[in-house]
């Protein structure tokens, strides 16, 4: 602090920190090295505090582009081991025999596999059943295919497209009654039906053949002829005979 004891006429200076001597000022009869003085003070206290603002703005930027290099070149720490979980171990059922329930469980969860007919009547309803519900050529290449030597396929190819012609004509199958059926022998079996359509009916004619175990196709052919032959049995001369 300056304390001032006359305002036009200074005698002396006193600072607030103590032992230190009293500044006389050359003039005391003007006021005019007071201000000089007083500005210089000034002066270098605006330099002094320019200065350090200075020198503390580039210690600034200094320690920031150090702690930026250090930084940059610091190695990267290493990554935290990180152990998957393990998964808890299932645990082992006891193994126990199969009662009924699981067994019928189990029987009932495996599709069932048609079984191939196994006898001749077998094979007929299967082809009638194919010839509903898939179509002609469909039921004559199962038929065919019960008999491993039928190898003559541009002739089965031709009885089915004929056959197919003829049923686009007569209209939509209805089912089918049973004409006549013999056997030669446990072994060779006759079938004759009638296949009723919407216009007119047909007939299909059955041979099949056993010659081990298992029943095949010996003979297939169909015709439209029985009205024919149905005049013919009613003619006269055929009641004389």
């Amino acid at each position: 602090m300056i304390k001032l004891s006359n305002p036009n006429l200074i005698n002396s200076i006193q600072p607030n920190q103590p032992n230190q001597q009293k500044i006389q000022p050359a003039t005391q009869n003007s006021g005019l090295f007071y201000l000089l003085w007083v500005f210089k003070l000034h002066a270098m206290k605006y330099l002094n505090f320019k200065r350090f603002h200075r020198l503390f703005l580039i210690t600034g930027i200094v320690c920031c582009c150090a702690i930026y290099v250090n930084a940059q070149t610091a190695p990267p720490k290493p990554k935290a081991k990180t152990t998957p979980a393990k998964a808890p171990k299932p645990k082992l059922a006891a193994l126990t025999p199969l009662d009924d329930t699981t067994k019928k469980g189990a029987a009932a969860a495996v599709p069932a596999v048609a079984a191939l007919p196994k006898t001749a009547s077998g094979i007929v309803d299967a082809f009638f059943k194919k010839y509903r519900e898939e179509g002609t050529s469909a039921a004559v290449d199962y038929l065919f295919g019960t008999n491993k030597y039928f190898t003559n396929t541009a002739g089965i190819a031709q009885l089915k497209a004929k056959l197919d012609s003829l049923r686009q004509g007569i209209g939509m199958y209805l089912g089918k009654d049973l004409i006549s059926q013999k056997n030669a022998s446990n072994s060779l079996y006759f079938y004759s039906y009638l296949v009723k359509h919407e216009v007119q009916p047909l007939r299909f004619t059955f041979i099949f053949y056993k010659p081990q175990n298992d029943w095949v196709l010996y003979r297939f052919k169909y015709d439209d002829q029985m009205d024919i032959e149905l005049e013919d049995a009613g003619k006269i001369n055929n009641k004389h005979q």
